[in-house]
């Protein structure tokens, strides 16, 4: 994965000015589209969309204060059809528009060429099992919220909230299978991981693909396949999120599998009374490399 994230950042600094072929390349390097751009975001701190946009204009910054050529040829010379589409690009990465930093020679703001290190820790053991599993559903109330990656996303808080104690008993008693109890379901992540992106936050439960549930819950179909499962515990949600964050830092490169598509669930097996302490099982579903 490593050698798979270089690579990507290699074909950034060639294809700058172009369409950049992310699945093509995945394909080449025996990995997906979608697990390449999840373990780049989570690595490298930002989208791999918001990493091209900031090269371009670091690129662009250059041809701005030597002044050769007009803002127009410019924005086209770097993937942009007009000065204004081009303007407000440059605005979100310098803070300031491209005539001024003509004038002014600044200010500029140079995003470095990114290099992926793996370095191994190995101090503190993930405790992981892999499962294999049926196809089976997962049942529940849905709500699309922005993703938040630290701290209480006040939007989930809400959503649960706002269910009456009684919906919690009557989800908790469809629950046939494992994960066993009230789930939290994040589905519909886009593979960059934005914070501020919209995902699908199903509070539920999972059942057995023959049971059948109310016409008023919402469902989610969940094809057969691996799962990583990684047990957590302590402060909530600070050690269940650092260990979401340590599988793309440590566990991913270290091992042979790769995610895929799918919902990511978040089994609660203990807490305390105020939920400033949990244990907690992270369900990703997973597939060989």
């Amino acid at each position: 994965m490593i050698v798979a994230l270089n690579r990507l950042v290699d074909l950034v600094e060639e294809h700058l000015t172009e369409e950049l072929d992310v699945n093509g390349l995945a394909r080449a390097l025996g990995t997906t589209e979608y697990h390449l751009r999840r373990m780049f975001s989570s690595l490298a701190g930002m989208p791999l969309s918001e990493y091209v946009r900031r090269r371009r204009m670091t690129v662009a910054a250059a041809d701005v204060v030597r002044g050769e050529d007009d803002l127009l040829s410019i924005a086209v010379r770097h993937g942009y059809g007009s000065t204004e589409a081009f303007g407000r690009a440059f605005r979100a990465v310098h803070g300031a528009n491209p005539g001024d930093v003509r004038r002014d020679g600044g200010p500029l703001r140079t995003q470095p060429q990114l290099r992926f290190r793996l370095t191994v820790e190995g101090s503190i053991p993930m405790d992981t099992r892999i499962v294999e599993r049926p196809a089976f559903r997962l049942v529940g109330h849905a709500a699309r919220v922005p993703l938040i990656h630290r701290g209480i996303n006040p939007h989930i808080q809400q959503h649960i909230a706002a269910l009456p104690p009684q919906e919690h008993l009557r989800l908790k008693s469809l629950s046939d299978i494992d994960p066993a109890g009230l789930l939290q379901v994040s589905d519909d992540l886009d593979p960059d991981a934005t914070e501020g992106s919209e995902l699908t936050y199903l509070h539920g439960v999972a059942v057995s693909r023959d049971t059948q549930a109310p016409d008023d819950l919402d469902a989610i179909e969940v094809p057969a396949g691996m799962w990583a499962i990684f047990r957590t515990s302590g402060p909530h949600p600070k050690a269940l999120q650092d260990t979401w964050a340590a599988t793309a830092t440590e566990w991913f490169p270290s091992n042979p599998w790769r995610l895929r598509p799918g919902p990511s669930i978040v089994a609660i097996l203990d807490r305390a009374d105020d939920f400033s302490t949990a244990t907690c099982e992270l369900w990703l579903p997973v597939e060989p490399t």
